[in-house]
Order: C-alpha cells, then structure tokens, then sequence
C-alpha cells in the first residue's frame, strides 16, 4: 500500500500520532512543498492507492486523477471538497472522503470573534490608542441584534449556539431548512430577502457549490441595512469581491470580516487591505492545535475503514 500526501505544506501531518499511525497501514511518502503545479501533483500521485489532502490549494482535476491509475482514495483533511472533480473521481472508481465537524467549533469561535472585532471597532481603537489618540466612539452592542446565518450545516449551527448565548436573535436561511434543529436550537428560518434586509449582522456557511458561486451578489447586498455587517468564513467564492468592496467604499454597509478570499493568499494591491472598514484574517479560523489533531486522526481513519471495507464520511463513491 501506497500512501501518498502531495501537500503537507506548511507541515500538519508529518511527525503527529496520526502520521505513525499511517506508517502502520503501509508505505507513506509526505512532501513538505506545494502541489498547485498539476504536472507535480500527478508525478507525486503515480503509484499511489491512498491520497491525503492536506491544503485546498491543491486541485485533484480531472487531468490528474485520469493519470493517477492506481489511486483508490483521496481522503481530504478537511470539510471542502471543492478542490476535487468528484465526478472525475467517481468515473476513475476513486472513493473521496472528507473530515465533517473537525473543524466546526474553532470556525465558529472565529466567526463570532470577527463579530464582535468588527462591530466593536476593535483594530481601529487599537490603531488609534497606539497612534497617541484616545477613540471613544459609540459602538453597536450584540444583545437583541439580529444575526442572519446562510447555511446551517455543523459550523453554522455552532455559531447559531454561540450568538444565543450573547442573546443575539438569531435568523437563518439554507438551501434545505431542518424545522427541528430550528427549533431545538432557538433560531427562526425567513426567506432569503427578508433575513437579507432585517439582519444586522450576515455570516456565511455555505459550501463553495456552483450554485452558490457568488451567491452574495451585487442585488444581494443592495438589500443590507446601511450598518450591517457581513461575515464569511466559508469559503471566499461565496461572494462578489467586487461588488462588497464597492459596498464598503461607499459606505452602503458599515463593515466585513472576512477569513477567506477568491484568490489566496491575497494579491498585492488586493482592494480589501485599503479599507478602513474591513477586518482580514489569513485563512486561519480552523487553524488549531485541537482541530489539526482532530481532523488528521479523521483523515487516517477514513483510510483504515476504507481498506476494512467500511467506507467513512464519503463525498464521492465509485462507480
């Protein structure tokens, strides 16, 4: 058996309980460099039965499964799958398995950390104190405002949990409504509209699918009250970059926090990093020691029930 991560860059798995545990299952080869370049992703994949995706940034296309001739299985070290032709998968009898909830928790921390950072204007006291000035401007409490959360999978339903106990009023809409989570949790669901044009607060959870590509468009975010705030942890195609910057420059919103982006790292000159009104973060709201140890034990276990004949959390079978 051979195991093969293409992308353990920068290290996660290398030297962690979860990398013995997959030199027991066979031989493991782990590169510490990118596998963005499709030629080396598939000259790293040759002869492997076993894949562990480690970063997003590596795309498994269909160029380069149709040349991974032995691959059996990809299992992804992490939620998205979006970096993965999954019908090229199934088509090349490919099994893709991911790690659901590893991360759910430090996700939502993180989304409810820029919440309270952006509303708070907390970078811009601190950029003011350690200028020599003294910016005590009246800011927005939480309590009674109204959260609208898109997309009540595992992390939009912690942070749902999480903006109840500040005693926000928490809204929801998603592609396919759960009555009784709803209900079990405390949160209404309202058409897409009304939650767009009554929250004060807009945080995104949705998959990075290409139906919801840009699904916070231009008409989108018209609908938001003037000091509304959006929030996205999920995946940065969720909306149009462009037309949130033009929101923000003009103050139609009154600000974002954003952790992921359409192109990653940020570009020089990216229009995000000139506005006052945004907090950026790197990519980092699952980035965790409890996450990381989590979600790499998931990743190997995944391989050990697939070898078992018991495939686990499966986003792709064969065919």
């Amino acid at each position: 058996m051979r195991i093969v991560v293409p992308d353990d860059n920068p290290p996660a798995l290398k030297g962690t309980p979860a990398h013995d545990r997959l030199r027991r299952i066979g031989d493991v080869e782990v590169y510490d460099s990118d596998a963005t370049d499709p030629a080396v992703l598939a000259e790293r994949l040759t002869g492997a039965q076993v894949a562990i995706n480690i970063r997003g940034r590596t795309n498994f296309t269909a160029e380069v499964l149709k040349a991974a001739t032995a691959l059996k299985l990809i299992s992804i070290w992490g939620t998205g799958t979006d970096n993965v032709d999954l019908k090229a998968a199934s088509a090349h009898g490919i099994t893709v398995t991911n790690t659901p909830g590893a991360n759910a928790v430090a996700v939502a921390e993180h989304t409810v950390a820029l919440v309270l950072a952006v509303t708070k204007r907390l970078l811009q006291s601190d950029q003011g104190v350690r200028q020599g000035g003294w910016p005590r401007s009246l800011v927005p409490q939480l309590r009674g405002k109204r959260l609208g959360i898109i997309g009540t999978g595992l992390i939009g339903r912690e942070v749902a949990g999480m903006a109840k106990g500040l005693g926000m009023e928490v809204v929801a809409w998603t592609y396919h409504p759960d009555l009784p989570l709803s209900s079990r949790l405390g949160f209404r669901y309202l058409d897409l509209p009304e939650l767009l044009r009554t929250s004060d607060i807009v945080s995104l959870h949705l998959r990075a699918t290409a139906e919801a590509k840009q699904f916070l468009n231009k008409e989108r975010l018209a609908l938001l009250k003037p000091s509304a705030i959006v929030v996205n942890t999920a995946r940065g195609t969720l909306i149009d970059e462009a037309a949130l910057v033009q929101a923000l420059k003009e103050n139609k919103i009154a600000g974002a926090g954003l952790d992921v982006y359409e192109t990653e790292p940020l570009p020089p000159g990216n229009p995000f990093v000139a506005l006052p009104n945004v907090l950026l973060t790197p990519h980092a709201a699952g980035m965790t020691p409890e996450v990381i140890q989590t979600g790499l034990a998931m990743a190997v276990e995944n391989i050990e029930n697939f070898l078992r004949g018991k495939p686990t959390h499966v986003v792709a079978p064969p065919r």
